[in-house]
């Protein structure tokens, strides 16, 4: 399958698979007439991807820890350091909005409180 095929079939940004041939991770993507062929490895790679990207993961982190992923030896220990930075970043967030979404309803309970005894 080619990259635009890939693309196309899985919804992947030419972007990010190009960014993804530039990591060098791409160990069975085989380059056949001038373009990258992919795998069913590679697409579970780029899913994996498109997983971290949607957490929230910068392209730095994606690369890490697509890097990790495809060490030798026991990774796991590394990776679950960076999901749980990822998932305490987002319980902060939540808990922020959280905290506005309190005050927005603060502020909407004064007006129609003050409408009410009018």
């Amino acid at each position: 399958m080619t990259i635009y095929e890939a693309s196309e079939r899985y919804r992947i940004p030419i972007e990010i698979l190009k960014e993804y041939e530039s990591w060098g991770l791409c160990g069975e993507v085989k380059k056949v007439m001038g373009s990258w062929q992919y795998d069913e490895r590679d697409l579970e790679r780029l899913s994996m991807i498109m997983t971290l990207h949607d957490i929230g993961f910068t392209n730095q982190e994606v690369e890490r820890y697509m890097r990790l992923l495809a060490e030798e030896g026991d990774t796991r220990k590394a990776r679950m350091e960076m999901l749980n930075r990822k998932r305490g970043a987002a319980l902060d967030e939540i808990h922020l909005r959280q905290k506005q979404l309190d005050r927005l309803d603060y502020l909407r309970y004064k007006i129609q409180n003050a409408e009410q005894e009018r």
